[in-house]
């Protein structure tokens, strides 16, 4: 079980001699701990780490991990991770020195915002606790015998406001052996964090890429990239000259970092700002340690004699292995997938996220229209399932989640409902489906079932009339679909979901309930919301779309609902006038109903709204709206990589296949594109799959891992079984 307790702790947790009575205590700077042990054995040890709200641990003077901003964040009163490393290579015999530096993170999150983190429940002054061992023998732990200072460079950090360092403050030496610390205190043991301690098993967060940073005009530095990281200095001057950095996604009118629509949301201090006092001593190199950025752009200030020599981006995200890959003859459809899969990437800091600027916050519907393409790109298993874990801390005793996790209690009366409790069976039916591993469908069930019953709870004659609906739908176009309407869907869809996950897990009281509640539902919002003869509420975009895509649809309409929604798409011109959901489901629902060349259109015309005019317009990630108006690093919109993937591709994943135990291939040749390429590696190995477009006829060439029955499926609807590897030419059906 995800945030299981497996561990007895022999050791203390340990602060300093601030106590944090109330949400208006002072900021201090990071503080500092050490401790100088002896150790006779220097083989198999083990450090058991859990310091919050980041650390970072040396022993001897070496740092003993490459991970960035450990650990995970949690809602720290119900659980928080503690990290094992194995550090015999950084033992010697005899006398050692280990030292922890605290980061506050969102354990400590100080800056007012509109989520009010800096009142959380959990809030406190940074602490840890530590301990060494060798074959379950406790060689050191923490305990008031460690000594602290705040004395040190870090003076100030903030998740969300940025980091202040003063080299001349550095302390050489100061986790090593002989260091003076009389005069540091020492460490007083504290109640802790109050929630379990449990091992993470979610990737650690690392430096995933270096990008030089160009000057492109006095003062403004461009990486060439939007990413989720930091910058990292070479500068030098004299001591005192203070070196002022700030982030931001996008330039102003003037050229330089705005910062406007990012930072709206934080209500206290600097936004994604950072300052460094240099020490005066040759070239000096720094970057931030407990918080991060959204950037494409840094502006650069200097405050007396100093210069920057020169400066390099650092990408930062959970270290997931990349399982997937698709590439294709259209340029704008390459760079929109490049877009997407960044979008992901900058959004895996950690915890899923919205955007890595702006809020930080693990919203969670972003992420549950996004599995499908994090999972066919990138194994993202064990971050999801501790994230989830995380998710079930935030849910209420009726049932009900907010609409992010963690949360210090924002987002239950607003922005949450099915869209987001979809995420509690949705991600682990995904990654099933991908994966083949039922672990997270067992740990979250309770929970999705809690989170329908609260569902049912208040529905209105079966219509759920709480939660976001189609959410940012461009408003000045086409009406915008009633929101019940999706919510109504999402709970639909919620309940046959879990029926499945009740079937596979025998639980059949589960599985009659399910349904039939989803039949009472079906009712209730065909009464509601259907026109007969194919038509929907006000026969909207994602009115229609969503509605075959729900399963909700009567199986003798869904042919005239997909040709109504092909005709109107056709007549606006295949524009992109929908919301996160109708960005999910209408080009699925054409797709699968023979109208892809229509579903590619809408990702490949240039207007507006749509995808390729970001493209055009220079992004390098996707946005959270059409109209460019708000944070331009955000995954919400990202299903399309999932689409490319299964539809153009081919590659079908399918929860009677889970872990893709048979390969089933059923490419759709849309017009426009000549030639795809991809790959995905499963549980068994790989497949690879490549059409060439010639003339009417189609080349498939693909490779599917040994021991696995494959299966191509044409446009026609016809098969061919194959086994390892196939090569078919297909003429291809006259339009």
């Amino acid at each position: 079980m995800a945030f299981e307790n497996t561990r007895k702790w022999n050791a203390f947790w340990i602060g300093t001699d601030r106590v944090m009575i109330d949400w208006r205590q002072p900021v201090l700077p990071a503080p500092f701990f050490r401790k100088e042990f002896v150790a006779e054995e220097t083989e198999n040890i083990q450090l058991c780490v859990c310091g919050l709200g980041y650390h970072e641990v040396l022993i001897n003077g070496k740092r003993v991990s490459d991970g960035e901003l450990m650990p995970t964040p949690t809602n720290f009163d119900r659980h928080a991770g503690y990290l094992v490393f194995d550090v015999s290579a950084y033992l010697q015999k005899g006398k050692n020195t280990i030292g922890i530096v605290l980061g506050n993170g969102l354990f400590n999150c100080h800056t007012p915002e509109v989520w009010h983190f800096d009142k959380a429940t959990w809030r406190n002054y940074p602490q840890a606790i530590l301990e060494l061992t060798c074959g379950g023998k406790t060689l050191l732990r923490s305990d008031n015998t460690w000594k602290y200072t705040y004395d040190g460079p870090i003076t100030f950090d903030g998740l969300r406001n940025g980091e202040v360092y003063d080299a001349r403050k550095e302390m050489p030496g100061w986790a090593e052996n002989g260091f003076d610390d009389s005069n540091w205190q020492n460490a007083v043991v504290v109640p802790g964090p109050g929630g379990v301690l449990f091992e993470q098993t979610s990737p650690l967060c690392r430096v995933k890429g270096l990008f030089p940073m160009k000057e492109i005009s006095p003062g403004v530095y461009d990486c060439a990239q939007n990413i989720a990281g930091r910058a990292e200095i070479t500068v030098r001057g004299e001591a005192g000259a203070e070196i002022i950095l700030k982030y931001s996604d996008v330039l102003d009118d003037d050229g330089k970092p705005d910062q406007k629509h990012i930072g709206m949301m934080i209500q206290q201090g600097e936004f994604q700002t950072e300052h460094y006092t240099l020490k005066g001593e040759g070239l000096e190199v720094w970057h931030s340690r407990f918080t991060y950025h959204g950037f494409r752009y840094v502006s650069v200030e200097i405050s007396g004699n100093a210069e920057v020599v020169s400066m390099t981006a650092q990408l930062i995200h959970s270290d997931i292995a990349e399982v997937g890959g698709f590439s294709c003859s259209d340029e704008i459809i390459n760079k929109l997938e490049d877009c997407t899969k960044w979008s992901y990437k900058n959004n895996m800091v950690g915890i899923p996220t919205d955007c890595p600027h702006r809020e930080k916050n693990g919203w969670i519907n972003d992420h549950q229209l996004a599995a499908a393409t994090g999972l066919f790109n990138y194994d993202s298993k064990e971050l999801y399932r501790e994230w989830l874990g995380t998710i079930r801390d935030c849910q209420r005793p009726n049932g009900h989640i907010p609409g992010m996790a963690p949360t210090s209690g924002w987002g239950y009366n607003w922005g949450s409902g099915p869209l987001f409790g979809a995420a509690l069976m949705g991600i682990p039916r995904d990654v099933y489906i991908f994966r083949g591993d039922d672990t997270l469908m067992r740990e979250n069930y309770e929970a999705a079932r809690k989170d329908l019953e609260f569902c049912a709870s208040i529905a209105q004659g079966n219509i759920v009339r709480f939660g976001l609906g189609d959410w940012h739908h461009f408003p000045v176009l086409r009406s915008v679909v009633d929101p019940a309407f999706i919510t109504t869907g999402w709970y639909y869809r919620n309940l046959k979901i879990f029926g499945d996950a009740a079937a596979l897990f025998g639980n059949s009281d589960d599985v009659k309930w399910s349904c039939e509640k989803a039949e009472e539902v079906r009712s209730s919002f065909l009464k509601e919301y259907g026109n007969g003869n194919g038509s929907f509420a006000n026969d909207e975009k994602s009115a229609l779309a969503s509605a075959v895509g729900f399963g909700l649809c009567p199986e003798n309409e869904v042919r005239q609902t997909v040709d109504k929604l092909n005709a109107v798409m056709l007549n606006d011109d295949c524009l992109a006038d929908f919301g996160i959901v109708g960005a999910k489901f209408v080009p699925r629902v054409l797709a699968e109903h023979g109208y892809a060349d229509t579903a590619f259109r809408i990702f490949r015309q240039e207007n507006f709204p749509g995808w390729a005019k970001w493209v055009l317009d220079g992004e390098t990630t996707l946005l959270e709206d059409f109209p460019a108006k708000e944070s331009h690093n955000h995954i919400m919109y990202g299903d399309i990589s999932a689409w490319f993937m299964q539809y153009a591709a081919g590659i079908v994943p399918s929860f009677d296949r889970p872990g893709f135990n048979e390969v089933v291939l059923k490419p759709c040749f849309a017009a426009g594109l000549d030639n795809v390429n991809a790959w995905y590696d499963t549980i068994h190995g790989r497949i690879s799959v490549n059409w060439q477009r010639s003339g009417d006829t189609v080349t498939v060439s693909a490779v599917i891992p040994d021991g696995i029955p494959g299966k191509l499926i044409r446009p026609d609807g016809s098969e061919t079984p194959f086994a390892n590897n196939i090569v078919q030419q297909i003429p291809l059906p006259a339009k």
